[in-house]
């Protein structure tokens, strides 16, 4: 990774965020599973998201901000539709340990966020699938909906000859409103999704 090009449009102070401020351990649950989304530079010793949704980053800088986490967020490109959020936080380093359900909610919920999908139309159905290549991690996450009461399908590749290292399950169908109700999104576009599919 370069130097910040020098059209980039950089924020270092995000918009105050005037909704009630969770606590820290679950903000810090839901970056664990935020950062999914993006890549650690060992020279730089920072992540690194990068997104077309800029909203979605300015949400996650406003969530680092309440954890005095300095980040920043730019522009690639002068063309590219595509921003990067960079940021610096030792903890992430650190295997990860939820001691409470709320925490694991925002882990899943952050996870969601980044690896998550959902349908935009309703002519698709409602379905709720995690993909991921590190197998473990989905096992992990897995289990944790399954300790919330949220069932979930077999983990599987879809296409080995495509992608052999490509996996994903799907959330089962009588327990898609519960994690609707229950992870919710904080991801702007995610967020109106859920909204719109609870009402149905």
């Amino acid at each position: 990774m370069g130097k910040i090009p020098r059209e980039a449009s950089i924020v270092s102070r995000p918009r105050r965020d005037y909704t009630p401020t969770p606590k820290l351990k679950e903000l810090q649950a839901y970056l664990y599973g935020a950062v999914h989304d993006g890549t650690y530079n060992k020279h730089h010793q920072t992540f690194r998201i990068v997104q077309a949704n800029r909203q979605w980053l300015v949400k996650i800088q406003a969530i680092l901000s309440r954890i005095n986490i300095r980040s920043w967020i730019y522009q690639e490109g002068k063309n590219r539709k595509v921003f990067a959020l960079e940021l610096t936080i030792p903890f992430l380093k650190t295997p990860k340990q939820f001691e409470t359900q709320s925490q694991k909610v925002a882990y899943i919920k952050g996870y969601f966020d980044a690896e998550g999908g959902i349908p935009t139309s309703r002519a698709h159905g409602l379905y709720i699938q995690f993909v991921q290549k590190n197998k473990r991690e989905l096992y992990e996450l897995k289990g944790m909906l399954e300790e919330l009461g949220i069932q979930s399908g077999k983990i599987h590749n879809p296409s080995v000859r495509v992608d052999p290292e490509y996996y994903r399950f799907f959330i089962r169908r009588n327990s898609l409103h519960n994690f609707l109700a229950l992870i919710g999104s904080y991801h702007p576009r995610k967020e109106k999704l859920v909204r719109f599919w609870m009402k149905i």
